[in-house]
């Protein structure tokens, strides 16, 4: 609770924490010495969510999560106020206007909630106590514990409610769009829309995916590196989100019961894409079509096949 007043004492430092996490307490100074370095606006834009943030925190110690409006209450303190506090850095920059509070919040949100999806497996194993983001309100539909998700006998309902949780976190989709048309500055334009592309990109991936219980489930190092490397503008960023979502749709079974919700909130992106007027002559990394073999070289294939068998009959030796 007092964690934002102790940013700007140079001295302080807090023995608590393993590995990285303690190395940061204990050596806080540099932080506290960085943050004391920037300007005035800054550091009330900082002070400000990091006291709410704190506040937040110290109230889910002993609160669970047990409503979709929890899981939204928890996810606004640990990540939707980041949102906020980065839309107050980027208008003291000067270089963006102030975006709303509910886009900022979103934009926190959609994050969070595709970490807290994916990360089911690892949170649940924590030792020595389970860390439980998953809201009851959506899990107590399929099973009678959290846990019970992760067990071979669960699997269907598993994946039905991971499709549920996955619905749910669509709902942020929209703002989060709105938000980064917004954006004018070509640095902190990249510095929002690559983590909201590779968003979308995970859910896409661990939407009906029972691996999602059983291991960890990640973008390909090639695809991520081409994101990083292709997002330069609005443009990308639409088209992006377009295959991705397309790809999730072609995802959804008809006999899944959230799957009318999930298609209507994937077509309403995939609209809000097509409508932005970015996707025409655009070659699509993502999703690639089918290799297509015309008859000549499917001969051609053919005959070398059968070359290659004579050839090996020829040369096999005869104790074999």
């Amino acid at each position: 609770m007092a964690f934002h007043r102790h940013i700007y004492d140079r001295e302080w430092h807090f023995s608590c924490g393993v590995k990285h996490y303690k190395v940061l307490m204990d050596e806080f100074h540099h932080v506290s010495t960085a943050f004391l370095e920037l300007g005035r606006s800054y550091q009330e834009a900082i002070e400000d969510i990091t006291m709410r943030m704190g506040a937040g925190m110290a109230k889910f110690i002993c609160k669970e999560v047990e409503t979709i409006d929890d899981y939204d209450e928890y996810c606004h303190y640990v990540a939707g106020l980041v949102g906020l506090g980065l839309s107050k850095l980027f208008y003291a920059s000067g270089k963006e206007d102030l975006a709303s509070d509910t886009l900022s919040n979103s934009m926190g949100l959609f994050l969070q909630k595709t970490n807290i999806i994916r990360d089911y497996l690892e949170d649940i194993n924590e030792i020595p106590k389970s860390r439980m983001f998953w809201p009851r309100q959506i899990w107590s539909k399929y099973v009678n514990k959290l846990e019970d998700l992760k067990y071979e006998e669960n699997s269907v309902k598993a994946v039905q409610c991971l499709n549920d949780m996955v619905t749910n976190a669509l709902i942020h989709v929209e703002d989060c769009l709105k938000y980064m048309s917004a954006l004018r500055d070509p640095a902190i334009f990249r510095f929002c829309a690559i983590p909201q592309i590779m968003a979308i990109g995970t859910l896409a991936l661990c939407y009906n995916n029972i691996q999602v219980f059983r291991g960890v489930v990640k973008m390909r190092r090639g695809l991520t590196a081409k994101v990083i490397d292709r997002t330069k503008t609005m443009s990308d960023v639409y088209g992006d989100f377009y295959d991705f979502s397309r790809m999730l749709k072609s995802k959804v079974d008809n006999s899944d019961p959230n799957a009318n919700k999930t298609k209507e909130k994937l077509e309403t992106i995939l609209k809000i894409c097509r409508d932005s007027g970015s996707l025409n002559n655009r070659k699509s990394y993502i999703i690639r079509s089918e290799p297509r073999y015309n008859s000549t070289t499917i001969v051609v294939i053919f005959i070398i096949l059968a070359m290659l068998l004579a050839y090996l009959s020829a040369t096999r030796p005869n104790n074999i």
